[in-house]
């Protein structure tokens, strides 16, 4: 027990859950029920299997010795009792099944494939051909080949599965001893609390979310459940609850709520005069004033039994946390696990996540495997807005990453450990999710690939957001996913382009040029975007980097976009953008402003397809209203400036110079 208000931390906490927490008496179950159960007693084979010669293939049980040649069918052996007190005798055979006794005499099969049926006149088929020279022993499973008599098919402290549930019918085990899960009751408490069903809230209402949230927790870990309902912030209340839920054979209790520092938050003295109160702050966060108490209850017969008590915290968020963490790992203990503790996995992160000063953090996310040839593994995907009120940031949320409390900001790109808390096998992570590729391993910066639909793309394009801010984590990346839209959106007009990769960098020409050359050199990206860096200030260096890299320059791209940006302000006289090719890629530097990438695009669009087809050869394609040259009227260059410059001429028909 700790020293009484102390705080502690979560290892502290959750070694002293382990201790306290021990595994139930066993009880016999039939099998359907033993499913999710761990085993309380060695399970041993009463007989071989098979219990016989049995046939691997469907095919002719043959005396290996006889070779090739015709014989007699004297008898079929099925999966049953066929072919009983048959002998196969040198010069004859027997058909047989899958899974068919071998006939008393033979001692090989041979495969159906590898025989021909001879009909006699009357089309019956009582002879075969056999075409092929087998040995002994062939295609036949012997005795006991699978299990052997009296071999343990399971041990103690085995999880039972579906697998688990058929060697148990297998070997006629049809009652089994198993640890039962424990039973959970759930009580929320708060003046504020309604029921789910309330259609109308009054003013300070809220709808009672953690009850039915932990409900159902409970029953994902195959636990029965009491629901204790909602109680007023009333000691005697929850006093009244509480001496029920313990008469009525309870495991566990959770209470929601009631647990923080306020003058009318019960649970904490109510646990501590009911039994031992082992901690009631841990250094985490969310959840630092969760609660654990172990009450012993005496019953008529001078019998004991031991509860575990949890008060929870009452924002959701924190109250699932805890759940996880510690809940989770209790009832591990009593239904009889040998290892309670929680998968964890080495994660790489997809965003870079600023940690807290003083408190180890439990960072809701989504994580997946990335099967990527060049840098597999898992990778993570925060949930957002982290505030422990905001049950949004555990939807869909199968892990909580373990983060220092240092303080600092963990780059994207690093690694760090990850307790899973539900099925990672279907994680879903949006539309234009991403993975890291070899560029994530980059100091302050992480490159991914959009998975999926948009491999396929006939244009591929790459988004790069250079950005010191975000790259540290100090703030969200609001440009790429506005660019990303804009050209996903503009797909068809950008003759099937779609976004296919994106990365965030610090505004440093080294780590800008390695991401723009990896994308133009090695992945052969149709279009790079680059966003922000290309201002007046010591870290605007986009331009830099990427005039070190194009190998023709095209000025007239950015003369329409400064067009289009001098509409909104006259601060785009600033910038310093650049463009140009390198190989089959044009790269294109745009403002860091999400409104101005938007702006940009749209002046962009005309003539991006084209210029993208021009570059990749087709030099076919021109402007829609281009003229060939051998049609075209002959026009003296200055002549037609002095006309159009004096509003005497109408729009010529190309686009080109004459």
């Amino acid at each position: 027990m700790c020293e009484k208000g102390a705080m502690i931390s979560v290892e502290d906490a959750l070694q002293i859950v382990k201790t306290v927490s021990q595994q139930l008496s066993p009880v016999i179950v039939p099998i359907h029920e033993a499913l999710g159960k761990v085993l309380a007693q060695d399970i041993h084979a009463p007989d071989p299997l098979p219990p016989f010669p049995a046939s691997v293939k469907d095919g002719y049980a043959v005396v290996a010795s006889d070779g090739p040649g015709e014989y007699p069918i004297i008898t079929e052996s099925r999966a049953g009792n066929d072919g009983v007190g048959v002998i196969v005798t040198p010069g004859t055979v027997a058909y047989v099944t899958t899974g068919g006794p071998i006939p008393d005499g033979a001692d090989a099969v041979v495969q159906v494939e590898d025989s021909e049926l001879i009909k006699d006149p009357l089309g019956d088929s009582k002879r075969v051909r056999i075409l092929t020279q087998t040995c002994k022993g062939v295609d036949i499973r012997p005795v006991g080949c699978d299990i052997q008599k009296d071999a343990i098919v399971l041990k103690s402290g085995e999880l039972v599965g579906a697998s688990e549930i058929g060697l148990l019918a297998t070997v006629g085990v049809m009652m089994v001893k198993v640890y039962p899960t424990p039973t959970i009751a759930v009580l929320s408490t708060g003046d504020e609390l309604v029921e789910p069903t309330t259609e109308h809230l009054n003013r300070g209402q809220i709808r009672d979310s953690n009850r039915a949230m932990l409900l159902a927790a409970a029953v994902q870990q195959h636990c029965k459940i009491l629901d204790l309902g909602i109680a007023h912030d009333d000691e005697e209340e929850i006093q009244r609850i509480l001496d029920s839920a313990f008469s009525a054979g309870i495991d566990i209790l959770l209470i929601s709520g009631g647990v923080s520092m306020g003058d009318r938050d019960f649970v904490k003295p109510l646990l501590g005069k009911r039994g031992t109160l082992h901690f009631s702050k841990v250094r985490m966060k969310p959840g630092k004033p969760v609660t654990f108490a172990e009450i012993i209850v005496k019953s008529a017969d001078t019998t004991s039994k031991k509860i575990l008590a949890f008060g929870l915290p009452g924002n959701p968020v924190s109250c699932l946390v805890c759940f996880h963490l510690f809940v989770v790992p209790a009832i591990h203990c009593l239904a009889g696990w040998a290892n309670p503790s929680h998968l964890r996995v080495q994660v790489r992160l997809r965003q870079s996540i600023k940690t807290d000063p003083v408190r180890p953090e439990f960072h809701r996310a989504i994580v997946r495997w990335n099967d990527g040839s060049v840098n597999p593994g898992f990778v993570a995907e925060s949930t957002g807005h982290q505030i422990s009120s905001r049950l949004l940031s555990m939807k869909s949320a199968n892990a909580l990453l373990e983060l220092p409390a240092t303080g600092n900001v963990i780059s994207a790109g690093n690694y760090v450990s990850a307790i899973i808390i539900s099925d990672i096998s279907n994680a879903a992570m949006g539309e234009d999710s991403f993975s890291s590729d070899s560029a994530s391993g980059m100091q302050g910066s992480v490159s991914q690939d959009i998975t999926a639909k948009s491999q396929d793309a006939v244009c591929r394009v790459a988004v790069l957001t250079v950005s010191d801010t975000v790259a540290s984590g100090a703030g969200p990346d609001r440009s790429g996913p506005r660019a990303i839209s804009v050209v996903n959106s503009s797909s068809e007009r950008l003759g099937g382009a779609r976004v296919v990769a994106t990365a965030v960098v610090a505004d440093d020409v080294s780590k800008i040029k390695e991401i723009l050359q990896k994308w133009s050199d090695v992945d052969r990206m149709d279009l790079i975007l680059t966003l922000g860096g290309t201002g007046f200030t010591p870290r605007d260096v986009t331009p830099e980097a990427t005039k070190e890299l194009i190998e023709k320059e095209t000025p007239g791209l950015l003369y329409v976009m400064m067009q289009e940006s001098l509409k909104v302000t006259p601060f785009a006289m600033l910038s310093r953008a650049a463009a140009g090719i390198r190989g089959s890629t044009l790269m294109i530097n745009m403002p860091g402003n999400p409104n101005a990438v938007a702006e940009c695009m749209e002046a962009l669009l005309p003539a991006l397809k084209h210029a993208l087809k021009q570059i990749k050869g087709d030099k076919r394609e021109k402007h829609p209203r281009h003229l060939p040259h051998s049609q075209a009227e002959a026009v003296d260059t200055w002549e037609r400036s002095h006309k159009m410059a004096s509003g005497n001429a109408s729009e010529p028909t190309c686009s080109c110079s004459h």
